[in-house]
Protein backbone atom coordinates (compact mmCIF):
# COMPACT_ATOMS: atom_id res chain seq x y z
CA UNK A 1 0.00 0.00 0.00
CA UNK A 2 1.26 3.49 -0.85
CA UNK A 3 2.48 5.37 2.25
CA UNK A 4 0.13 8.25 1.36
CA UNK A 5 -2.81 5.92 2.00
CA UNK A 6 -1.46 4.59 5.28
CA UNK A 7 -2.32 5.73 8.80
CA UNK A 8 0.78 7.52 10.10
CA UNK A 9 1.43 6.81 13.78
CA UNK A 10 3.81 8.08 16.45
CA UNK A 11 4.43 5.66 19.33
CA UNK A 12 5.36 7.16 22.74
CA UNK A 13 6.55 4.84 25.51
CA UNK A 14 9.62 5.04 27.73
CA UNK A 15 10.52 1.35 27.28
CA UNK A 16 12.42 0.59 24.07
CA UNK A 17 11.39 -3.09 24.16
CA UNK A 18 7.70 -2.13 24.36
CA UNK A 19 8.06 0.25 21.43
CA UNK A 20 9.85 -2.41 19.38
CA UNK A 21 7.06 -4.91 20.04
CA UNK A 22 4.31 -2.54 18.95
CA UNK A 23 6.30 -1.40 15.93
CA UNK A 24 6.37 -5.04 14.80
CA UNK A 25 2.63 -5.27 15.43
CA UNK A 26 2.00 -2.18 13.29
CA UNK A 27 4.28 -3.55 10.55
CA UNK A 28 2.01 -6.60 10.38
CA UNK A 29 -0.87 -4.30 9.41
CA UNK A 30 -0.64 -3.19 5.81
CA UNK A 31 -2.34 0.15 6.45
CA UNK A 32 -0.32 1.54 9.41
CA UNK A 33 3.05 3.28 9.22
CA UNK A 34 5.12 4.27 12.30
CA UNK A 35 6.72 7.60 11.39
CA UNK A 36 8.45 8.28 14.73
CA UNK A 37 8.93 7.07 18.28
CA UNK A 38 9.17 9.03 21.54
CA UNK A 39 10.63 7.99 24.89
CA UNK A 40 8.97 10.63 27.10
CA UNK A 41 6.18 13.21 27.14
CA UNK A 42 8.35 16.10 26.01
CA UNK A 43 9.68 14.26 22.97
CA UNK A 44 6.14 13.06 22.16
CA UNK A 45 5.04 16.70 22.07
CA UNK A 46 7.96 17.75 19.85
CA UNK A 47 7.66 14.80 17.46
CA UNK A 48 3.92 15.29 17.12
CA UNK A 49 4.40 18.77 15.67
CA UNK A 50 7.38 17.64 13.58
CA UNK A 51 5.42 14.82 11.90
CA UNK A 52 1.72 15.68 12.40
CA UNK A 53 0.69 11.99 12.53
CA UNK A 54 -2.82 10.67 12.00
CA UNK A 55 -2.70 9.04 15.45
CA UNK A 56 -0.42 9.48 18.47
CA UNK A 57 -0.25 6.35 20.66
CA UNK A 58 0.77 7.49 24.14
CA UNK A 59 1.71 5.76 27.39
CA UNK A 60 0.79 7.60 30.61
CA UNK A 61 3.77 6.87 32.87
CA UNK A 62 6.90 8.35 31.33
CA UNK A 63 9.83 10.37 32.70
CA UNK A 64 9.36 14.12 32.99
CA UNK A 65 5.91 15.24 31.90
CA UNK A 66 3.60 12.23 31.66
CA UNK A 67 1.35 11.18 28.81
CA UNK A 68 -1.67 13.12 30.09
CA UNK A 69 0.26 16.38 30.42
CA UNK A 70 1.82 15.87 26.98
CA UNK A 71 -1.68 15.24 25.59
CA UNK A 72 -3.01 18.38 27.26
CA UNK A 73 -0.21 20.47 25.73
CA UNK A 74 -0.72 18.97 22.26
CA UNK A 75 -4.51 19.39 22.32
CA UNK A 76 -4.17 22.98 23.55
CA UNK A 77 -2.19 23.74 20.40
CA UNK A 78 -4.02 21.37 18.01
CA UNK A 79 -7.57 20.55 19.07
CA UNK A 80 -7.86 18.06 16.20
CA UNK A 81 -5.03 15.85 17.46
CA UNK A 82 -6.08 12.18 17.60
CA UNK A 83 -4.51 10.57 20.67
CA UNK A 84 -4.82 7.00 21.93
CA UNK A 85 -3.73 6.33 25.52
CA UNK A 86 -2.44 2.85 26.26
CA UNK A 87 -1.49 2.25 29.87
CA UNK A 88 -1.03 -0.30 32.63
CA UNK A 89 -3.46 1.76 34.72
CA UNK A 90 -7.04 0.49 34.78
CA UNK A 91 -9.09 2.98 36.79
CA UNK A 92 -11.76 5.59 36.29
CA UNK A 93 -9.58 8.53 37.37
CA UNK A 94 -7.08 8.25 34.52
CA UNK A 95 -9.80 7.31 32.03
CA UNK A 96 -11.97 10.30 32.95
CA UNK A 97 -8.98 12.66 32.94
CA UNK A 98 -7.92 11.48 29.48
CA UNK A 99 -11.40 11.78 27.95
CA UNK A 100 -11.97 15.18 29.57
CA UNK A 101 -8.77 16.43 27.92
CA UNK A 102 -10.12 15.43 24.52
CA UNK A 103 -8.15 12.21 24.07
CA UNK A 104 -10.04 9.95 21.64
CA UNK A 105 -9.15 6.54 23.04
CA UNK A 106 -7.98 4.57 26.06
CA UNK A 107 -6.86 0.93 26.09
CA UNK A 108 -4.83 -1.01 28.62
CA UNK A 109 -1.55 -2.77 28.00
CA UNK A 110 -3.24 -5.97 29.17
CA UNK A 111 -5.35 -6.04 26.01
CA UNK A 112 -3.37 -3.73 23.71
CA UNK A 113 -1.83 -6.46 21.57
CA UNK A 114 -5.33 -7.69 20.67
CA UNK A 115 -7.08 -4.34 20.13
CA UNK A 116 -4.33 -1.86 19.21
CA UNK A 117 -4.73 -2.14 15.43
CA UNK A 118 -8.51 -1.75 15.59
CA UNK A 119 -8.22 1.15 18.05
CA UNK A 120 -5.77 3.03 15.81
CA UNK A 121 -7.99 2.52 12.75
CA UNK A 122 -11.07 3.78 14.60
CA UNK A 123 -9.32 6.81 16.11
CA UNK A 124 -7.81 7.74 12.73
CA UNK A 125 -11.39 8.28 11.54
CA UNK A 126 -12.20 10.46 14.59
CA UNK A 127 -14.19 7.72 16.35
CA UNK A 128 -13.95 7.38 20.14
CA UNK A 129 -12.47 4.03 21.25
CA UNK A 130 -12.49 2.77 24.84
CA UNK A 131 -11.28 -0.79 25.44
CA UNK A 132 -13.85 -3.31 26.68
CA UNK A 133 -11.92 -3.79 29.92
CA UNK A 134 -12.31 -0.05 30.65
CA UNK A 135 -16.10 0.06 30.17
CA UNK A 136 -16.91 -0.76 33.83
CA UNK A 137 -14.61 2.09 34.88
CA UNK A 138 -16.33 4.45 32.43
CA UNK A 139 -19.68 3.61 34.03
CA UNK A 140 -18.18 3.87 37.52
CA UNK A 141 -16.72 7.30 36.72
CA UNK A 142 -20.15 8.61 35.75
CA UNK A 143 -21.65 7.33 39.01
CA UNK A 144 -18.94 8.46 41.43
CA UNK A 145 -17.61 11.70 39.98
CA UNK A 146 -19.45 13.86 42.51
CA UNK A 147 -17.91 11.90 45.38
CA UNK A 148 -14.39 11.82 43.93
CA UNK A 149 -12.14 14.44 45.55
CA UNK A 150 -9.82 14.40 42.52
CA UNK A 151 -12.67 15.44 40.20
CA UNK A 152 -12.37 18.98 41.64
CA UNK A 153 -8.78 19.35 40.38
CA UNK A 154 -7.96 21.17 37.17
CA UNK A 155 -5.71 19.35 34.65
CA UNK A 156 -2.71 21.37 35.87
CA UNK A 157 -3.50 20.70 39.55
CA UNK A 158 -3.88 17.00 38.79
CA UNK A 159 -0.46 16.95 37.11
CA UNK A 160 1.15 18.75 40.09
CA UNK A 161 -0.62 16.34 42.44
CA UNK A 162 0.87 13.30 40.67
CA UNK A 163 4.38 14.78 40.66
CA UNK A 164 4.22 15.77 44.33
CA UNK A 165 2.90 12.30 45.20
CA UNK A 166 5.89 10.90 43.31
CA UNK A 167 8.21 12.82 45.68
CA UNK A 168 9.24 15.48 43.16
CA UNK A 169 10.31 18.77 44.75
CA UNK A 170 8.62 22.09 43.99
CA UNK A 171 11.70 23.20 42.02
CA UNK A 172 11.79 19.95 40.01
CA UNK A 173 8.09 20.29 39.16
CA UNK A 174 8.56 23.93 38.17
CA UNK A 175 11.31 22.90 35.74
CA UNK A 176 9.32 19.97 34.30
CA UNK A 177 6.16 21.99 33.72
CA UNK A 178 7.84 25.28 32.76
CA UNK A 179 6.26 27.07 35.72
CA UNK A 180 7.73 29.27 38.44
CA UNK A 181 8.31 27.63 41.85
CA UNK A 182 5.88 30.23 43.25
CA UNK A 183 3.12 29.03 40.89
CA UNK A 184 3.78 25.39 41.84
CA UNK A 185 3.60 26.45 45.50
CA UNK A 186 0.18 28.02 44.88
CA UNK A 187 -1.01 24.79 43.23
CA UNK A 188 0.24 22.81 46.24
CA UNK A 189 -1.69 25.09 48.60
CA UNK A 190 -4.87 24.68 46.53
CA UNK A 191 -4.39 20.90 46.43
CA UNK A 192 -4.13 20.68 50.21
CA UNK A 193 -7.29 22.77 50.60
CA UNK A 194 -9.33 20.90 47.97
CA UNK A 195 -8.25 17.44 49.11
CA UNK A 196 -8.13 18.12 52.86
CA UNK A 197 -4.56 16.82 53.02
CA UNK A 198 -1.75 18.51 54.93
CA UNK A 199 1.46 16.97 53.59
CA UNK A 200 3.19 15.15 50.73
CA UNK A 201 2.83 11.77 52.44
CA UNK A 202 -0.94 12.25 52.45
CA UNK A 203 -0.93 13.04 48.72
CA UNK A 204 1.13 9.90 48.07
CA UNK A 205 -1.25 7.73 50.10
CA UNK A 206 -4.23 9.14 48.18
CA UNK A 207 -2.52 8.46 44.83
CA UNK A 208 -1.83 4.86 45.87
CA UNK A 209 -5.41 4.38 47.15
CA UNK A 210 -6.75 5.66 43.83
CA UNK A 211 -4.38 3.25 42.01
CA UNK A 212 -2.66 6.15 40.24
CA UNK A 213 0.75 4.86 41.29
CA UNK A 214 2.21 1.72 42.82
CA UNK A 215 3.58 1.70 46.40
Amino acid sequence: MNNKNKINVILADDHEVVRAGYCRLFESAQDINVVAEAEDGESAYKRYFEHKPDVLVMDISMPGIDGLEASRKILAKDKNAKILIFSVYENEVYLTRALDLGVLGYITKRSASQVMIDAVRKIATGTLYVGQEMMPYLMQARKTEDGDPLSTLSPREFEVFLLLADSKSVNEIAELLNLSPKTVGHHYTHLKTKLGINDIAGLTRLAIRQELMTP
